[in-house]
This record gives structure tokens, C-alpha cells and sequence, in this order.
């Protein structure tokens, strides 16, 4: 028996997670099951023209199933693409109808395709703001109707960025997707305030996934030499952060999202959540 569904700090509850294969959204799924949560988890598993690094595969998501069951954690996960309402739509369905209900919703998925401003094409600019944006919309949009019927409350997880509080040069659509979901986190802390649904945001600095660590976002960083490397870029990400490090794990993220989930933030909404190494403060 997992002794965490029993005693966690979220026991009892479905989450559902997007973008849950690897990354942040493995680590959330990870950590919520851990301390109780029942997860109903999506990935795209593909890559999406334009996107300049592998985005995860079916592989990666089946890693992420296997590791919460090994927690002793149940979970249903699917394909789905969060750029298609009625895909994930459906997935959510059948995992309510599997677990019984939904209370916890963490709007994940996110992807970077890094250029200065005038240089992005259509097609990167609303690629960008139909997966960063749109997509977490969409998820809103699939899950309130349960959220509202059954009357319970629950607490939706929208991740944001630090590039959502501040702008950042060379990623015009993805600063202005971010900023997007913080004032549609605003807007859904009040339009749901009456039915006992929590929103906020978590708005990371650099996290070590691979949406940061690739070659594109390497040479970015830079652009003097000829094939940057990891080590190559660490100095350089320091040097934006107040705290002495170049970036924040996935799980630093993960129990900052636990804890708007939890009962221990049940009386905060409408709330950007820095989890940023004081890049906001530099």
C-alpha cells in the first residue's frame, strides 16, 4: 500500500499534469504522487517543426508512469497535444472517470525556439504562443467544468516564467506568452474565487531541462565560440541569477507547486510565484 496516499499532504487527491513525459512535469508528477495525489498526465511525445532541441518521446513518458508506480503512486497517462482541445480534453475525461474526480491542475507544458524579435517567422511566433499560451488555456478550459461541478474547490498550478515578470531579449513570443499566462491567472483567480478554485502561477528562472539545456540555447549564450557547451553556458546563467547558481532543478519547482496544492496555501490566489534564484531582484 502507498503509505503517502494514505498520510500525504495532497492524500486523496487527482492532479492532472501536461507536458508530464520529462522535465518539470515528470518532476511534478513525481512529487504529487509522492505525498499522496493520484496523477492523470499528458505529453505530445513528438517533435514540433521549429522547436531547435528533441522534445520528449513516448519512451520518456512511460519512464515517468513506471517511476510513480514504483512510489507506489497510480497514474494514467496518455498522448495527447495540448495546440488540440478535444485531445486533451479526452484524456482528462478518462482519467476523472478512472479516479473519480479532479482537484489538482498543473498547466505545464511549455517550449522555447530562441531568435531576436524581428527575425521569428510566423510560424515560430505562433507556434510558441499556441503551446505556451493557448495550450495552458486549454487546459484551463478542459478541467474548470469539473473544478465547478463538483463543488469541492481545487487549486490550478499555472507555469509561467521569471520571462513572465520581466522581458528577456532574443525570446519576444515566449517573454510575451509568459506575461499571457500570468494575466490569465489573474483572471481565473477571480472568476473562480466563488467555487473555491485557487489560481496562481510558478515563475521559474532557468530550469535544468532540456528546454534550457541544447545546443540553440548554448550557442545563445555564446555566441563567440564555436560549439558552446553546458559548461560553456553555467557562468553565464549565473551571472543572472542573485543566488550563486546557474539554474534551479526540477524539483525546486515541483515543491513550490505542492505547496499551492496543498492546504497549506488555501487562502492564496491570483499569486506569481518566484522560483527564480532572485533573478528578479538582480
Amino acid at each position: 500500500m502507498n503509505t503517502a496516499a494514505r498520510t500525504g499532504r495532497i492524500a486523496g487527491k487527482v492532479a492532472f499534469i501536461t507536458g508530464a513525459a520529462r522535465g518539470q512535469g515528470r518532476a511534478h508528477a513525481i512529487r504529487l504522487a509522492e505525498e499522496g495525489a493520484d496523477i492523470i498526465a499528458l505529453d505530445l511525445c513528438a517533435d514540433i517543426d521549429g522547436v531547435p532541441y528533441s522534445l520528449a518521446g513516448e519512451d520518456d513518458l512511460a519512464e515517468t508512469v513506471s517511476t510513480v508506480e514504483a512510489i507506489g503512486g497510480r497514474i494514467h497517462a496518455e498522448v495527447a497535444d495540448v495546440r488540440n482541445f478535444d485531445s486533451l480534453a479526452g484524456v482528462l475525461a478518462r482519467g476523472v472517470e478512472k479516479f473519480g474526480h479532479l482537484d489538482i491542475v498543473c498547466a505545464n507544458v511549455g517550449i522555447n525556439i530562441p531568435a531576436p524579435t524581428h527575425e521569428l517567422t510566423e510560424s515560430q511566433w505562433g507556434t510558441v504562443i499556441d503551446v505556451d499560451l493557448s495550450g495552458v488555456w486549454r487546459t484551463a478550459k478542459a478541467a474548470i467544468p469539473y473544478l465547478i461541478e463538483q463543488g469541492t474547490g481545487g487549486a490550478i498550478i499555472l507555469t509561467s516564467s521569471a520571462a513572465g515578470l520581466k522581458g528577456y531579449g532574443n525570446i519576444a513570443h515566449y517573454t510575451a506568452a509568459k506575461h499571457g499566462v500570468n494575466g490569465l491567472m489573474k483572471t481565473l483567480a477571480q472568476e473562480l474565487a466563488p467555487h473555491r478554485v485557487r489560481v496562481n502561477t510558478v515563475n521559474p528562472t532557468q530550469v535544468d531541462t532540456p528546454m534550457i539545456m541544447n545546443d540553440a540555447m548554448y550557442r545563445l549564450f555564446c555566441p563567440g565560440l564555436d560549439n558552446p557547451t553546458r559548461e560553456d553556458f553555467a557562468p553565464l546563467s549565473q551571472a543572472m541569477n542573485a543566488l550563486p547558481i546557474p539554474w534551479v532543478e526540477s524539483v525546486d519547482v515541483s515543491n513550490a507547486v505542492l505547496f499551492l496544492a496543498s492546504e497549506e496555501a488555501r487562502y492564496i490566489t491570483g499569486v506569481a510565484l518566484p522560483v527564480d534564484a532572485g533573478v528578479l531582484v538582480k
